[in-house]
């Protein structure tokens, strides 16, 4: 009990440390940078899904219908990893300087071409999901609003643009910010990749911590890296994912809540 509770004790030094809490905090916005990257993008490139498989049904249209329901559905039925590991082997990344991974705080330009390929995998996997989110929202706007605007004047792009999707937008933002929540979580798949992210920069650390918990003595003798280091490095990722996933569903049920009043 004694080894343990000194064991513990120095795991719990690791986070005293201001070098350990600077890089983990740096993985933690590159967290939230990453997954509102891909957020962003990713509701952009859904919409445009969306109204495609929605409303490309007759003529030749038909055919971009169905090659987006194929690709939401390819995208939605198969797991995240995999496609992480297909972007990492065939994505190609752009050229990049070593002045730009230098501000990025990278040491090497491959890291930030691994990071491109991995929100490049995280964007097309949340695009799928997005575009279903959608078009539940489009398909919750009344036919009436459409023959409204046709009544008026509007064109069908007017009609989508000023009409149409911002009332499916409001009618999905509970279910936009719930997705987020899972980008964020989905976003420690890149841990798997690269060590940038707060998952990546944990697994780092816990593989360094001998070097920080107070059994460090010198080149000869590395100390050991104990149970206690594991639990206390994630214990501290594990609230810092619970803190910011369990403000934002706080945020999601007031809406929602507020909605239905």
């Amino acid at each position: 009990m004694d080894s343990f509770m000194t064991d513990l004790q120095g795991s719990l030094g690791i986070l005293k440390n201001p070098e350990v809490i600077s890089y983990l905090l740096k993985g933690l916005l590159f967290t939230l940078g990453i997954s509102l990257i891909a957020i962003v993008i990713s509701v952009g490139v859904g919409a445009v899904l969306a109204l495609v498989r929605n409303y490309c049904t007759r003529g030749a249209s038909r055919i971009l219908g169905r090659l987006a329901a194929f690709y939401i559905e390819l995208f939605r039925n198969t797991p995240l990893m995999l496609w992480m590991f297909i972007c990492f082997v065939m994505c190609p990344a752009p050229a990049i300087s070593k002045g730009f991974a230098t501000m990025l705080g990278f040491t090497s330009t491959v890291a930030v071409k691994t990071l491109f390929k991995a929100i490049v995998a995280l964007t097309l996997f949340e695009s799928a999901i997005m575009a279903e989110i959608v078009r539940g929202g489009l398909n919750s706007v009344a036919r009436g609003q459409f023959e409204a605007a046709y009544s008026q004047g509007f064109g069908t792009l007017q009609t989508m643009t000023l009409i149409v999707l911002p009332q499916a937008f409001r009618n999905i933002i509970p279910t936009l910010l719930s997705q987020m929540i899972s980008t964020i979580k989905d976003s420690s798949y890149m841990a798997s990749l690269v060590t940038i992210e707060l998952m990546g920069c944990t697994k780092l650390i816990i593989s360094k911590a001998n070097a920080y918990n107070g059994t460090w003595v010198d080149r000869f003798n590395r100390g050991t890296i104990h149970v206690t280091d594991v639990f206390v490095l994630f214990g501290f990722a594990f609230l810092v994912y619970f803190a910011i996933n369990f403000t934002l569903s706080c945020v999601v049920r007031r809406m929602r809540r507020e909605k239905r009043a």
